[in-house]
């Protein structure tokens, strides 16, 4: 991140690499803001713990759509700000960079939120992000074990998930 002065609080991260370790962690929220997966793959630094770190992610995102759709400059209806817009209302939210990492965001029109932290200079991840979310509707939603709300555990889609982040990110 830069201020005005140019300089930098925090050093750029090394390039990415053709190894795949660019992709950082994901999260997937149901509508309501609970957490149904936490993926990590190249953390160094935790400063948070878990539950505090899903709520500090939600509340951005949050407040991220809520900005956006108040500020968007095609809409004539703003409403208020901090008042949950519904999937597809309002000015889209894709993602955004900062020098130490970018943040990615879907969000389904059930409500279901992917989000996708990598290396700075990864470039767009809708397509990819959409195809996340294909795999979660074909082993987790389909299948007759899970329960909607409830953590995600099923193994077949955490292994397909890391092959497939490995290979875009």
């Amino acid at each position: 991140m830069q201020f005005f002065g140019g300089s930098e609080i925090s050093p750029s991260p090394p390039a990415p690499t053709a190894l795949g370790n660019n992709a950082h962690m994901m999260y997937v929220f149901n509508r309501s803001g609970v957490c149904l997966l936490y993926r990590e793959w190249n953390r160094p630094l935790h400063t948070l713990n878990a539950q505090q770190d899903h709520k500090l992610m939600f509340g951005l995102l949050f407040s991220l759509k809520s900005l956006t759709a108040k500020m968007d400059p095609t809409s004539a209806e703003k409403g208020n700000l901090g008042v949950p817009q519904l999937p597809g209302q309002g000015c889209s939210f894709h993602s955004f960079r900062t020098n130490t990492y970018k943040l990615s965001f879907m969000e389904s029109p059930s409500g279901i939120k992917i989000i996708l932290v990598t290396h700075p200079r990864t470039g767009d991840l809708r397509d990819s992000l959409n195809h996340i979310y294909n795999l979660y509707v074909e082993y987790v939603v389909r299948n007759p074990l899970y329960s909607a709300g409830t953590p995600i555990r099923c193994e077949l889609f955490n292994t397909t998930l890391d092959q497939y982040v490995r290979s875009i990110a």
